[in-house]
């Protein structure tokens, strides 16, 4: 066991934390063998050396369980950051000329749309030609893990209960309503209300859940007692879109969204038309993560647009239920 806690970094083999985070990712010997391409000989022993290095056992392994211990969640944590800002260096290095270059990382959820965020996109391209915008579409949870690990500068997600260890910015309300698609019997159907909804099979996203973000819209499900559980399920929006679309079932979306697709007669607004469940947009920062200047230009420049537009202006939804539910 290393004794010396001074000089820990010069004397860990950082190469074994790498295999260490990744065997924790992919939740067996075998799956980080394959990520890494190594053999599963040189992965267990590669922990072995690890655990006899550290003096502790980081991943409590049988026959039907293989979880990272007390110390090996710590471990893992702290080496995603490290890793997370190593990983970081090219940006912030490239960042020495004069002029603002270089990249901003975005991860964000598939539903984001906001007249807010495309303005900012707009501005700062105009402002910074040089900069490149990388955006990935993920999953809200999987934002908030690139936020954690510094994968990226900014997340754009939704967000029911807040991580400690994070920072959020409130960036707008959306609402969410139900919709079919034009095969489905009841597109076209008007004066329903939600016990017409009973026992029809239904679409969703992965969130829809009483423990997720979508939890809001999970409790409405559940008073319109739709037939059993989903028959279809997404994490992207677009795809949620295309089963609603193609007949799959009765399927949630945001209701700014899909506007154009209601007046375009691809989907019919269906009950509740009042009161639809609402659901917050966050932008998610990471306080220890250095931005480059890249990026430190681009959230000033959002934030600023979030606080000069008042709250009303960053609420979705609702200016447009009795536009499109002329079903009431």
């Amino acid at each position: 066991m290393i004794r010396d806690h001074d000089s820990l970094a010069s004397r860990l083999d950082w190469n074994l934390v790498r295999t260490f985070v990744v065997i924790v990712q992919e939740g067996t010997i075998t799956g980080a063998a394959q990520k890494l391409g190594l053999k599963q000989p040189t992965i267990s022993n590669a922990l072995r050396r690890l655990e006899d290095s550290l003096g502790h056992r980081l991943i409590d392994r049988g026959p039907r369980k293989f979880v990272p211990t007390a110390h090996g969640e710590a471990l893992y944590a702290q080496a995603l950051d490290i890793f997370g800002s190593l990983d970081r260096l090219p940006v912030i290095l490239g960042e020495i000329d004069d002029d603002v270059s270089g990249e901003v990382a975005l991860s964000m959820a598939s539903h984001v749309v906001s007249p807010l965020v495309d303005n900012c996109l707009s501005l700062f391209q105009e402002r910074h030609p040089s900069v490149r915008i990388d955006i990935r579409v993920r999953s809200s949870q999987e934002v908030i893990e690139d936020v954690r690990s510094k994968n990226c500068s900014l997340g754009i997600c939704l967000a029911r209960t807040p991580e400690e260890d994070l920072e959020y910015t409130h960036l707008y309300t959306e609402h969410f309503g139900f919709f079919c698609g034009p095969s489905h019997h009841l597109f076209g159907a008007r004066g329903l209300s939600l016990t017409d909804l009973s026992a029809e099979r239904s679409v969703s996203f992965n969130t829809d859940r009483l423990d997720d973000v979508l939890r809001p819209i999970a409790m409405l499900r559940a008073r319109a007692s739709f037939l059993g559980e989903p028959v279809g399920v997404s994490n992207n929006l677009e795809e949620v879109r295309r089963m609603i679309i193609a007949g799959l079932g009765i399927g949630p979306m945001p209701i700014h969204v899909v506007t154009r697709d209601v007046a375009d007669g691809l989907l019919w607004r269906l009950p509740p038309y009042d009161d639809p469940p609402a659901v917050d947009v966050s932008v998610v920062r990471h306080p220890t993560n250095r931005l480059s200047r890249a990026e430190s230009a681009f959230w000033n420049l959002l934030a600023h647009q979030i606080e000069e537009t008042p709250l009303g202006e960053r609420t979705y939804g609702l200016d447009s239920v009795a536009r499109i539910a002329g079903n009431t």
